[in-house]
């Protein structure tokens, strides 16, 4: 009854690179009646994301983040997308995302005060933290620090139900009282209270802020003039919150561990800061100056990418390069398959960013490497989680290296609504004295 659905739920980045090994467009089921298909090919990807991205609608899996997200920009479809997409963009333009950069290294220099020189710290964690803050600062100039573990909890409990929703087949309505929907509520409850709070009393203040919150409030649609209610305000701030939160924590956490794992880069990486900051404070405008810690960035997010497949429902019969697909079949796309292909990759599995110079990202197709998706839906935010991940990451060489604790439970992939290392990297922090 439920086909290949057992053996995706038990490992979905093996059994993808397997199914990608029978051919471009490899066909997969689900269930009595859900045929899904991976395609692995960079040209009829570039057709799903791009040339005919208006025959696909999200899938269902994305029904179970509307419960957290609402209709945000991650959730939403057609019109609404667009309009969504219009009144968004300001905030992540370029001359905003560069102000944003000096919260991004305040906020990690205060939070790496707390580390202590031989310490064990769990890096997962203080990576969720720090990105927390950041996320929390620049799109309300707040610090939440009070906060931190109900509003990360919060979040956790809503994304860990999200998940389950996604990987059942059948889901019980909301409203029906089990304890997992109750738990789910509470903390919906809770991440709404805070927002609505933040919304209410900002309408009351009639400052300008600078603020994500504030360009969002102050948007107009260039078509008709109109702005966001406090409901739409409410769901973009909920996408950015749950977005661009765990994707950039998981970036750098990954990060960290490949760094620990790989003393030729963790050493180039220390003499590039080393050179370009010194003993000075990190600075936002250093970014365009650090190229090698830039390409630390991009091989970690090869290797493990936070967003690690990509899925879309066929909206009317359409061909796939020579592939026909029916209304209603499932299409997967995956960076983790495409980023581990040797015929773009020489030696996949090794953590190489010098391959990230001159330029090599022009000499394979743009859709051998999408850490951030493509098309009118990618990510709006993938300028602002590169600043942060290099900035964030620099202020952390600066001053420390990090390993892995001795005999660490091997490290494996969690693949949640992003991937993540599972039962999180214990890790010991180490002031550098050379």
């Amino acid at each position: 009854m439920t086909g290949h659905l057992k053996q995706f739920q038990a490992d979905p980045l093996g059994f993808l690179k397997k199914v990608a090994g029978h051919g471009e467009v490899a066909k997969m089921r689900f269930g009595p009646f859900q045929h899904v298909y991976l395609i692995s090919d960079p040209e009829l990807i570039r057709e799903v994301l791009v040339t005919k991205q208006k025959s696909f609608v999200k899938s269902k899996d994305f029904d179970a983040l509307k419960t957290i997200v609402g209709e945000g920009l991650l959730t939403s479809e057609k019109e609404t997308h667009m309009r969504q997409r219009r009144l968004i963009q300001p905030a992540f333009k370029k001359s905003h995302i560069s102000n944003y950069g000096q919260d991004m290294i305040d906020v990690t220099t205060e939070y790496l005060s707390n580390w202590k020189d031989g310490e064990e710290r769990i890096i997962t964690q203080d990576m969720m933290d720090i990105t927390l803050e950041i996320i929390s600062k620049t799109m309300f100039s707040i610090d939440i620090k009070e906060g931190y573990s109900i509003v990360g909890e919060a979040i956790e409990t809503a994304m860990k139900m999200a998940v389950q929703r996604m990987r059942t087949i059948i889901n019980l309505p909301l409203w029906i009282p089990t304890k997992r929907n109750r738990d789910c509520k509470q903390a919906i409850d809770k991440l709404n209270s805070t927002i609505f709070q933040i919304i209410e009393s900002r309408r009351q203040d009639k400052a300008t802020h600078e603020d994500m919150l504030g360009i969002l409030m102050a948007a107009r649609d260039e078509q008709d003039g109109s702005g966001m209610t406090d409901i739409q305000v409410r769901d973009e701030l909920m996408t950015i919150f749950l977005a661009g939160h765990e994707t950039t924590a998981n970036a750098l956490s990954w990060t960290l561990y490949l760094l620990s794992q790989n003393p030729e880069a963790e050493k180039k990486l220390f003499e590039e800061i080393d050179m370009v900051i010194g003993n000075r404070t990190v600075s936002p405008g250093d970014f365009a100056h650090l190229p090698y810690t830039q390409n630390i960035i991009w091989e970690s997010m090869r290797i493990y990418p936070p967003a690690f497949v990509i899925s879309r429902k066929a909206a009317e019969d359409v061909k796939i390069g020579g592939y026909q697909l029916k209304k209603d079949d499932t299409i997967m796309v995956s960076q983790y398959v495409m980023h581990h292909k040797p015929e773009y990759f020489s030696d996949p599995e090794s953590f190489l960013p010098e391959r990230f110079e001159n330029n090599f990202i022009k000499t394979i197709p743009s859709f051998a490497y999408f850490p951030f998706g493509g098309g009118p839906r990618v990510c709006i935010g993938n300028h602002f989680a590169l600043l942060e991940a290099v900035l964030v990451l620099a202020t952390i060489a600066q001053r420390f290296r990090v390993r892995l604790i001795p005999n660490h439970h091997p490290v494996l992939l969690y693949p949640s609504i992003t991937l993540r290392p599972r039962s999180g990297l214990r890790m010991i922090v180490e002031e550098r004295t050379e």
